[in-house]
């Protein structure tokens, strides 16, 4: 993802400070911790070429990706579905790749609903697109809708309408870019407030360009983070580290289920720091998450540790 990403040069100079807890997210949460939360971590593609040899074995092939990456994460931002509508049978293949497992798919809603022309009279791509991921069955998470930067509160009623207009049995995530969604507090309370009320929860992208975009605001008692890191840069971990206090923060209050997906250019070490962020939170938090499984370079010596910043 390159949105808010900045040179290399300039990540020192950024405040990556989580904005404090808003008020609201106790009544959205309930305040009390539930029990098992429901915790997915994952990456936004599996057709990642560096990580053959890496984690996917070294002669594996671009049709068996898929498989591969089931038994490293349990969960996907589904990305290729903001291309193209694919059909039940294409979603089903995929499906299949996940058959026993604990997987999610988080469909990204197709960009012809979201990004070209209005919102309005869309309701034909949107019942194709909600009829074809429909055949990922019991590994279908929340769909994923993102909103173009130009797409602004000018055209809030739009946006509340088309809201209005989707199927409940569906859980929607939202993501707005716009900055003049975060500038003023009553745009953005009402935002927040209009997505509570529709039962739509609210995307938080943490990226170094664009800290408006870390809300850190809950509307549903479920989190969909988009956490874009800057290929093992020193800032990453400490930024992870804020991120998992606050994680434990929000299921000692009543978190249900949160997605948590790693974005990076090329994604080529994203692998990495879902292994930090896994084994921290299964410290913190008491949880068996598996972490990615590195493949054994010739010559390591067995039992050897990969040795991450800390």
């Amino acid at each position: 993802m390159k949105f808010g990403k900045l040179p290399e040069s300039e990540l020192n100079t950024v405040d990556f400070s989580l904005p404090a807890e808003p008020a609201g997210n106790k009544k959205i949460l309930g305040g009390i911790k539930r029990g098992a939360v429901k915790i997915h971590i994952g990456c936004p593609q599996w057709g990642v070429p560096g990580w053959v040899g890496k984690i996917y074995p070294a002669k594996a092939r671009e049709k068996d990706f898929l498989a591969n990456y089931v038994q490293h994460f349990n969960c996907i931002e589904l990305n290729a579905t903001h291309y193209k509508i694919y059909d039940e049978a294409a979603i089903a293949k995929w499906a299949d790749k996940a058959s026993g497992r604990d997987f999610i798919f988080c469909p990204k809603l197709y960009q012809g609903v979201t990004h070209q022309g209005g919102l309005s009279r869309k309701e034909g791509l949107v019942a194709e697109f909600l009829q074809g991921i429909k055949a990922f069955n019991g590994h279908l998470g929340p769909v994923f809708m993102q909103l173009s930067d130009s797409f602004g509160p000018a055209r809030k009623e739009e946006l509340f309408a088309f809201l209005r207009s989707l199927p409940k049995e569906v859980t929607f995530f939202l993501e707005v870019r716009h900055p003049d969604w975060f500038a003023l507090e009553a745009v953005r309370k009402e935002l927040f407030n209009t997505l509570y009320l529709l039962k739509t929860g609210a995307v938080i992208t943490d990226t170094a360009g664009r800290r408006d975009c870390a809300h850190m605001h809950l509307t549903i008692p479920k989190a969909f983070v988009r956490f874009v890191a800057n290929s093992l840069h020193a800032t990453d971990y400490t930024r992870l580290d804020a991120w998992i206090e606050r994680i434990i923060n929000w299921v000692e209050q009543g978190l249900q289920e949160l997605y948590f997906f790693v974005h990076m250019e090329e994604e080529l070490y994203s692998p990495e720091l879902i292994t930090y962020l896994t084994d921290k939170l299964n410290a913190a938090c008491g949880l068996q998450l598996l972490p990615p499984r590195f493949i054994e370079p010739e010559g390591q010596a067995a039992g050897s540790q990969i040795t991450f910043f800390d």
